[in-house]
């Protein structure tokens, strides 16, 4: 698992100019100014997620799924594309992109990956996540493609993200407060909301609220 982030240089060309404070905060991003939860030194289940950078009529976008609400850990809660590393994944890119495929439908080949954050850790499941960044430069339809883990798909506006009236403070059922964003019907709080909301902070996004 890696314990340091990665930027692909060769695709950077191909990435939009609006991108590039994300690209920037990857080269110098920390574990520690991601999560108060990093892996621990062995074991821990390795998973990896999609975290789908879009542009639509309505601006930039992240790409983000409602969890189904009768699954057995993250019940209902908003998410980015993702699961386990399967023993056929090549590695934890071709995890996020396969997982976002099977819960979205969305074609992968559309995606142009630049990057993965420092793997942090998620205590209520197990998993030790490496976070995948991508580009959507061919975007395609998505939607529900398993309503077994997933009751529906939102491409989420940056702006909203933004907003400072949809920022909240919300309490995790461990007792720490974290995060929360307010979009599309759906609180957006857990590790979800704590990678966009420090992810934003290193870029330089965060407008203060």
């Amino acid at each position: 698992m890696a314990p340091t982030a990665w930027v692909d240089d060769r695709v950077l060309p191909a990435l939009p100019r609006w991108l590039a404070p994300i690209v920037a905060a990857l080269q110098r991003i920390t574990p520690e100014d991601l999560s108060a939860f990093l892996p621990p030194p062995e074991g821990g289940r390795p998973g990896a997620v999609l975290m789908l950078f879009g542009e639509a009529d309505h601006g930039h976008d992240l790409l983000i799924i409602e969890r189904a609400h009768d699954m057995r850990s993250h019940a209902g809660q908003p998410a980015f594309p993702g699961g386990a590393i399967d023993a056929t994944d090549s590695d934890a890119i071709a995890a996020a992109l396969r997982e976002a495929q099977e819960e979205t439908g969305l074609d992968p080949r559309g995606v142009t990956v630049f990057g993965t954050l420092p793997d942090l850790w998620l205590p209520p499941s197990g998993f030790v996540v490496t976070p995948v960044l991508g580009w959507w430069s061919t975007p395609t339809p998505v939607a529900v493609a398993d309503p077994a883990e997933v009751a529906s798909v939102h491409r989420v506006p940056i702006a909203e993200l933004l907003e400072p009236a949809h920022r909240v403070e919300v309490r995790h059922p461990l007792g720490y407060v974290g995060p929360g964003f307010e979009v599309n019907n759906l609180l957006v709080w857990g590790f979800t909301a704590g990678l966009i909301s420090r992810l934003f902070d290193a870029a330089g996004w965060t407008i203060p609220w």
